[in-house]
């Protein structure tokens, strides 16, 4: 029995061994915390996930060869455990102490003319990456757009990507509308050949009312884990593995690739998971785009970051300020603290507020303004850089002719 069909059974939804609660969902298109039998949607149980999936915990261990290798420290998102999981990291610090090459490969499903913060994750973490703009999944997934919608909002999309600060030289983005074909359409071709209906259907849960575009989707997604699928960069050359920074939703798709990846005779992707980046309306579920109550967009004014955060962001107070003073408030759950887990990057300031906050000497309303402050930076900083992206630039990155040399750092000494 393979990795995958040992896996797949628990995935189309991941659930809590508990007789009178709801199960908690997890798949590539649904993320649900468990009810309670009380009737109350808890936060998502990450350590039932790595158990459920079979992945493997970023541990103390991981982090201090990540920094004795590196020279540096962790990204501030591993040391805090937003990237909490992994299959097979170790092998990538292998083989850059070794001095080997590997790629990055991230995306974005262009689902609306603006992302948001939760989008920002995987292209804030990630340096030098390819980046896929998968308009065709959006379209397959979601049946009110259409293909000319999900197009523009890739090269919508794009430009919010590219506001990010990355290296032209180093990152090709790319929309799978325009870039498949060639050696690319090759791979999807071998790797569709050996996912067979049953074993998607068992993975993703699909049935016989989803068209048959989801079922395939599978071997796309899988496609850009393969050096050979880029042959302006790679050439035919399937020797070099690639590193997946995800949301942990997306394992199903990565997990059968590296099942893919054996029969092929090629690398096995290595993933890092990250935890979502919860709505303002607190940890049960993630940030979504289509509803904008539960997101902040990367083109929010100051003053909507502000309405929504002090309007719907959950807190994890007391009912009064008594009560707060007394019992003192929960950092779990609070949207404000959680957000500033990921974009507070002095350490210092993040667990001092968690300490006031918890022992209620820091109210909800001073613990939100902080994070409305941060906030606020966060996205008017994008925001004037997004500002100084042109056409010109957004053609530059997607350009599939461009020849981009790869390069590899030497390990530290």
């Amino acid at each position: 029995m393979t990795q995958v069909d040992q896996a797949t059974s628990n995935l189309a939804s991941v659930s809590i061994a508990d007789p009178v609660a709801a199960d908690q969902v997890v798949t590539p298109w649904d993320v649900q915390g468990s009810v309670s039998a009380d009737g109350k949607q808890q936060a998502i149980d990450y350590d039932k996930l790595v158990d459920q999936f079979g992945t493997r915990r970023v541990d103390e261990a991981l982090l201090a060869r990540f920094e004795k290798l590196t020279g540096h420290r962790p990204h501030v998102f591993l040391r805090r455990g937003m990237f909490f999981s992994h299959r097979d990291f170790d092998k990538i610090l292998d083989r850059f102490e070794q001095g080997k090459p590997f790629f990055l490969y991230t995306g974005r499903g262009p689902s609306s003319d603006s992302m948001h913060l939760g989008h920002m994750i995987p292209f804030v973490f990630t340096k030098y990456p390819l980046i896929a703009s998968t308009d065709d999944e959006k379209f397959l997934f979601k049946h009110e757009l259409k293909v000319e919608q999900t197009r523009a909002f890739a090269r919508q999309n794009a430009r919010d990507i590219i506001a990010v600060g990355f290296d032209l030289k180093k990152t090709f983005i790319f929309s799978n509308y325009d870039y498949v074909g060639g050696a690319f359409y090759q791979n999807i071709s071998k790797i569709s050949r050996q996912i067979t209906y049953s074993q998607a259907k068992a993975t993703f849960g699909f049935n016989e009312s989803d068209n048959i575009g989801k079922i395939h989707f599978a071997a796309i997604q899988a496609a850009p884990s393969f050096s050979n699928s880029f042959p302006q960069i790679f050439g035919t050359s399937t020797s070099s593995p690639c590193l997946i920074p995800c949301a942990i939703d997306q394992d199903p798709y990565f997990r059968l690739t590296r099942d893919v990846a054996q029969k092929l005779k090629y690398q096995k992707p290595t993933l890092l998971h990250a935890k979502f980046f919860p709505a303002l309306q607190g940890p049960q579920t993630k940030m979504s785009a289509s509803d904008p109550n539960s997101s902040i967009y990367m083109s929010d004014k100051p003053s909507q970051i502000k309405n929504k955060i002090n309007k719907h962001g959950f807190s994890g107070g007391q009912e009064t300020e008594e009560e707060h003073r007394r019992l003192g408030g929960n950092t779990e759950v609070d949207v404000a603290y959680q957000y500033l887990r990921f974009f507070l990057e002095d350490d210092d300031e993040l667990e001092q507020l968690g300490k006031d906050y918890r022992a209620g000497t820091l109210l909800t309303g001073q613990l939100k303004a902080r994070c409305i402050q941060e906030l606020q930076k966060f996205v008017v900083d994008f925001q004037e850089r997004k500002s100084k992206v042109s056409d010109e630039d957004i053609e530059q990155f997607m350009d599939a002719r461009r020849v981009i040399e790869p390069t590899m750092g030497r390990p530290v000494q």
